[in-house]
This record gives C-alpha cells, sequence and structure tokens, in this order.
C-alpha cells in the first residue's frame, strides 16, 4: 500500500513510535494514523478513543500485536489525522494502544536492566504525573498501590514496602512510567542525561556514531570499528599530550553509544 504524507508529518526513530501509540491511547484519541516506513512500506492504523480497530478474525489481537512490534523496531514518518471516524464502531475488534505500550516497554526490563535502574535511582525521589498516568480503571490493584504510593515524592526503597510488590515487578512499571513521562524525578542524584533505553538516549547514541536513521546492528558495529581505530590514541602517535586526551573522551563516548545501541537490540 503507498500513501502520500503531508510535509507536517513527523519523524519517528526507532523506540519513539511506541510512545507516540501511548499518548494517542492514553488521550483516547479518535483517526487516522499513518505510517510511511524506511523500507518504503506504508501502514494505517484506524484509532476509535484510543484503541486501533482490527479485523474480526483477529479477535485476540495477536496479529496485531505482531504488526506494532515490528513498527516499534523501524524507522518511519507518522502523520494523524485527528477527528476522522475511518469505520462504523460495529466493524472490527478494538485493540488498546496505551496497554500494547505499556506491554512493549515493560517487557525491555530484564535482570542486568533491573539492576542498572536501581542503581540509576539510588537517592531519587519519585512522583507520579498525573496528567500523564495511564487510565486508573486499566490498572489492576498493584498498579494503584504504587500509584497510590507516589502521589507524594518517595525514594525507590520507600515505594517498594509500600507499594508490597515484588521488586522486579515494581521495577518495569517504574521503568514503563518513566519513558512516558509519567513520573518526576526530584533530588540531587537526578540526571538531566537522557536515561537508559530511552529514544533520546539512543538518538544520542547514533549521532555519535555518525548514524542517521535505522540502523543494522552490521551498521553500528562497522561505524564503531572506523571510529575506534581514528581516535584510538596508540594509532595516533603524533598527537599532542592535549590531542590525546581529548581523543580519549571522544573514544570513550564512542564505547558508550555503542555500548547503548547494542543493549536496545
Amino acid at each position: 500500500m503507498s500513501v502520500s504524507l503531508p510535509p507536517s508529518a513527523q519523524r519517528l526513530e526507532r523506540g519513539e513510535f511506541v510512545l507516540l501509540c501511548y499518548r494517542l491511547g492514553q488521550s483516547k484519541a479518535t483517526g487516522v494514523l499513518t505510517l510511511e516506513l524506511d523500507q518504503g512500506s506504508s501502514e494505517l492504523l484506524v484509532l476509535r478513543r484510543g484503541q486501533v480497530f482490527t479485523r474480526n478474525s483477529d479477535a485476540l489481537g495477536r496479529r496485531t500485536r505482531r504488526r506494532l512490534e515490528t513498527l516499534a523496531v523501524a524507522g518511519c514518518y507518522a502523520h494523524f489525522d485527528s477527528g476522522l471516524a475511518a469505520y462504523p464502531p460495529s466493524i472490527g475488534q478494538p485493540f488498546s494502544l496505551a496497554d500494547w505500550a505499556r506491554s512493549h516497554l515493560e517487557s525491555q526490563i530484564d535482570s542486568a536492566r533491573a539492576q542498572e535502574l536501581v542503581r540509576e535511582l539510588a537517592g531519587v525521589r519519585l512522583v507520579a504525573v498525573p496528567d500523564k498516568l495511564p487510565d486508573l480503571a486499566s490498572l489492576d490493584a498493584t498498579d494503584q498501590r504504587i500509584v497510590e504510593t507516589m502521589r507524594m515524592p518517595r525514594r525507590l526503597d520507600q515505594i517498594w514496602p509500600l507499594a508490597r510488590t515484588p521488586r522486579f515487578r515494581l521495577l518495569c512499571f517504574i521503568h514503563f512510567m518513566r519513558a512516558v513521562g509519567a513520573v518526576r524525578e526530584q533530588g540531587v542524584a537526578t540526571s538531566a542525561r537522557p536515561r537508559i533505553g530511552t529514544p533520546g538516549r539512543r538518538s544520542e547514541a547514533m549521532r555519535t556514531l555518525g548514524l542517521k536513521g535505522f540502523a543494522s546492528p552490521q551498521e553500528v558495529k562497522r561505524a564503531y570499528r572506523n571510529l575506534a581505530r581514528t581516535l584510538h590514541p596508540d594509532l595516533n602517535h603524533t598527537q599532542t599530550r592535549a590531542e590525546r586526551r581529548a581523543s580519549e573522551q571522544q573514544l570513550a563516548d564512542v564505547n558508550s553509544a555503542y555500548r547503548e545501541l547494542m543493549q536496545a537490540r
């Protein structure tokens, strides 16, 4: 399917499609989301009150979920025509965009990332941002306890016992809330640096390696190796001491960017 996007179409890098889906789902948007992928193909998603309408044969949403997961890792241009009701409510099965976005973001957390998140949040007080939270009616009792606990600024070690939930479950939910801007951080340990695993952090890493749009793992490795050879102080014997220190710092940034991009895959 081929579509023509207006000049106002928004560029989405890898990972940003998920955040767009959450915003549309959380705001209960109605309209048509048109996507033009970097590979040249196009997609149309019909939304009514924050839900995608699927075919009747996809009653459980499995095909739609696979479709969204594919879009989540692709660079694309997006345009949303709000208020357009392409299909009457009786046609198709509803599939919650906000619920899918949460599930996708929480699936990014494994034991290693959970430990990194604990270190990153040490000493930081977290407070919920009400207008960015999911619909409270969609939250289970555990989610509601976590949200209620975070109505006032608290550290992670204070939230955990009050929420009465396994720590990994709590960390997954907090990772999701941070990604969608539903939590604000306070305290001396709060950093303005983009967080691990966020689109902003990945975009910064892409720029450091000189990459644009979607890059395959092979392209990331190739860019990293070229920069590493160029910057490595041991391969530049004519550098002054100041130039050597600058190269070492640049190389450290390149190494950090490479780890960020490969960890996100």
